[in-house]
This record gives C-alpha cells, structure tokens and sequence, in this order.
C-alpha cells in the first residue's frame, strides 16, 4: 500500500500537469516562416483587436444572455393559431384550449373541482358519467352503467 505522503505528491503531480494547458508563445508547432509571417500580419492590426479581454471569473449568465422579445397572446393573438401551440385561446397571457383545459373549462378561469375532467367544454366526472365513462368520448353500450370509470362493471 502506499503512504499518504506518497499518494499526495502523486496527486500534485497530476493536477500539475493537467493544469498545464498552454504553451510558452516561443513554443510554436508552425514552422519559422509561418511565425515570421503571421507576426508582421499582427503588426498591422490594432491591439484591442488581436487580444480578447480576460476575465478571471468568466461572464455571468445573466450578463451573457440576450433580451428575448415574449411573445404573449393579449398583444400577439395569433401567436395561439400556430403550429405547436397548446391551444387556440388566451386565457391570461397563456395559450389553452377550453375545450379540455380543466383551469379553463368551457372559458377562462372556469376551474374544474378535483375529480372532474374537461371534455368538449364542460366539467365531467368520468367516474360515473355514461358519455365520458373514464375518459372524454367514451360512451357506454345502452343498459349499461358507468361505475368507477368503467362501463358495465360487475
């Protein structure tokens, strides 16, 4: 087994070297006469554009993002009538559809209770209900009852 001071300077030594990223600028892979070259096309470019500043602690993400422009429904209206859109009503700046949205049953802010569902926009409760028996759409066979959300049980 090795002994921690051993172990600890072989620790050092790796993060040494992982740490060690750039090379010395007299250190080129380039041949001379590709350095002689890009160095006199640096002498005729101004300082502050051959160097980026350097940060210390890199940019924030705040800083960094650009302000997006939001597209709310109360301004932009058509922006529900596009492909990919929850639905085609606004319903306090938020695209729905009030056929099945049970925060917006029917129309905004009409709230389904706990167990009822929205189908075709009214608040249904599918566990007994013979035209939407569990889910919207669903029609129980005639004679036959809806129980728990299932047609005919028992």
């Amino acid at each position: 087994m090795m002994s921690p001071s051993a172990f600890l300077m072989l620790v050092m030594l790796m993060a040494l070297a992982i740490t060690r990223v750039t090379p010395y600028e007299n250190d080129s892979f380039l041949n001379d006469e590709d350095s002689a070259t890009k160095q006199n096309n640096l002498d005729d470019v101004p300082f502050s554009e051959t160097q980026e500043p350097i940060s210390l602690r890199g940019t924030s993400r705040f800083l960094a993002q650009s302000s997006r422009v939001v597209m709310t429904c109360n301004k932009y209206p058509r922006v529900c009538h596009a492909k990919g859109s929850p639905g085609p009503d606004c319903c306090k700046k938020k695209c729905v559809d009030v056929r099945v949205d049970r925060l917006n049953c029917g129309r905004c802010g009409k709230k389904c209770k706990y167990s009822e569902i929205c189908c075709k926009g009214q608040c249904v409760n599918p566990m007994s209900n013979k035209k939407h028996c569990g889910n919207c759409n669903n029609k129980c066979k005639k004679g036959t009852s809806c129980v728990y959300g299932m047609c005919s049980y028992a």
